[in-house]
């Protein structure tokens, strides 16, 4: 017990630049990769304190990984405006279960969404359903072609990735893949799918800073934040991707379920 305190003193003593480069760090591996970006920042946050709760920092950790989706799926989004504009209702109706829980969620239970107990919790879950991924037969359907019965469904997986700890792109590709999506199908749509996701958090956030009136770090900080949650980010995407189709994804779960046992003993031994 003394120890989790003192090592957790210490992290707090880090100087803000430091921080800010490790939570773009953590921003830009766990926003892609299936480990949860909400569960692991909300685990460096109980370690950091104040400036991990900074909602602008927040803002352009987020803006940096949504660039590299861009960045990553840019002929893609390229083909939303020609070929494929069918998929992009598909992304709206998508995002619908998520948006309607997230801002309740917001609204009523914000301290849920950073409880970091909770987040412990639910990283075996994510771990669990990694696994189920790998024992799943490979589909051959395609993103372009799905009917709105399976986009709905992805949908509820994402919003179930509101709680912290399960990951939004596990989620969404465990979800698609059990519907008959190809694994690199279900992985395109999961991230075209988190690109209204992650604006819809930021315009959250940014309605924080505006009420607040104020911001609490500096620009130039921020700025080297947010190229480090890009530059990671798009490496992230990379090795997911490739992960993905050697049937590797199930690897994290033998880091999320100690990782997350670790996290509620800790957490249970600070209560």
């Amino acid at each position: 017990m003394y120890l989790i305190a003192e090592i957790t003193e210490q992290i707090a003593a880090i100087p803000q630049f430091v921080q800010v480069v490790i939570l773009a760090i953590v921003q830009g591996i766990a926003e892609f990769l299936p480990i949860s970006s909400s569960g692991h920042l909300n685990v460096f946050q109980s370690m950091m304190g104040k400036l991990s709760e900074s909602a602008e920092l927040n803002i352009v950790l987020h803006f940096g990984t949504l660039l590299a989706i861009i960045g990553f799926y840019w002929k893609r989004i390229w083909a939303l405006l020609s070929s494929d504009r069918r998929v992009i209702p598909m992304l709206i109706i998508g995002t619908v279960p998520a948006a309607i829980i997230g801002i309740y969620l917001k609204k009523m239970h914000e301290p849920l969404l950073a409880n970091t107990l909770l987040s412990g919790l639910m990283f075996p879950i994510t771990g669990i359903m990694l696994i189920v991924l790998s024992k799943l037969k490979q589909g051959e359907k395609e993103y372009v072609n799905m009917d709105y019965k399976t986009v709905i469904l992805i949908g509820l997986a994402q919003a179930f990735a509101l709680l912290p700890g399960i990951s939004r792109s596990g989620s969404t590709i465990v979800m698609g893949s059990l519907l008959g999506l190809s694994r690199q199908s279900a992985a395109t749509f999961s991230f075209l799918l988190a690109i209204p996701a992650i604006l819809g958090a930021t315009v959250l956030e940014l309605k924080d800073i505006i009420e607040v009136g104020k911001t609490e770090t500096e620009p130039m900080t921020l700025l080297v934040g947010l190229v480090i949650a890009f530059a990671v980010g798009w490496v992230s995407l990379t090795i997911l991707v490739k992960w993905l189709e050697a049937g590797k994804l199930h690897w994290f779960a033998y880091y999320l379920i100690p990782f997350g046992l670790a996290v509620v003993i800790w957490q249970l031994m600070g209560a």
